[in-house]
């Protein structure tokens, strides 16, 4: 079977997205920063493992790969999931809280594509799906740096989809609008109302909405896609 790797993966969109790979047939490791009891329960759940790595930190993330490497294989799809928002207004906006974001959002998936892609060129095939944000299409007010941040892994997915292509690695985006997760907890239910108002389909995303199209970007049914941004927000945005 093969090895899936989802950063991030231990609650919200992460977790969805690990249970649904896990139907899909793959072996999933969850990668976690901080919610150890949460990951290791899922991954015995869904009999996967989880692997405790800051993905900001690329000794940490080679550790994590080579620890996935040897209990459980190579890693044949990898799911850039891990990311973390800061709101607020710019000129509030500190040095560290800008690179902390970055940090994570943005070479967090740099240092796990580096990592993972020393097996898949070997190889000549894998697929990476990375999660940006509606905000990285459209920038969001109060999130200058988040929105910057995921801005950036949706000019980092096209690239190196055309750079990747002829080596058989597929890179495609998943692009979330408002869901209800822990990151979203500071809206009130007047501000989830609105959402709901200016979205046609009527309704909020759930974590398994953004899962549905993780799995079918990661699997062989998309094998003809490559450098795609999917946008998930109910027509939020079109």
């Amino acid at each position: 079977m093969a090895v899936a790797l989802v950063t991030g993966g231990s609650r919200g969109i992460g977790e969805a997205i690990c249970r649904r790979l896990a139907d899909e047939g793959y072996i999933v490791a969850v990668n976690y920063k901080n919610s150890a009891e949460k990951a290791e329960a899922l991954a015995a759940e869904i009999g996967g493992r989880a692997y405790r790595a800051d993905v900001s930190q690329y000794d940490e993330v080679c550790a994590m790969f080579d620890s996935v490497e040897r209990e459980l294989g190579p890693v044949e799809v990898l799911v850039n999931n891990a990311a973390i928002s800061v709101v607020g207004v710019f000129q509030d906006c500190t040095d560290e809280e800008w690179e902390k974001i970055f940090g994570v959002n943005v070479k967090g998936v740099f240092n796990c594509c580096k990592r993972a892609l020393s097996n898949m060129l070997n190889k000549q095939h894998g697929s990476i799906v990375n999660i940006s944000s509606i905000w990285g299409v459209t920038g969001g007010s109060c999130e200058c740096h988040y929105s910057a941040a995921k801005a950036a892994v949706i000019g980092y997915t096209k690239s190196m989809a055309k750079e990747l292509g002829p080596s058989g690695i597929r890179v495609n985006c998943v692009a979330p609008g408002a869901v209800k997760t822990d990151m979203n907890a500071h809206l009130s239910k007047e501000d989830w109302d609105g959402i709901i108002e200016e979205t046609p389909v009527g309704r909020i995303g759930a974590p398994e909405d953004i899962a549905e199209a993780v799995a079918f970007l990661a699997g062989e049914k998309a094998s003809y896609i490559t450098g795609a941004v999917l946008n998930v927000n109910g027509g939020s945005v079109i």
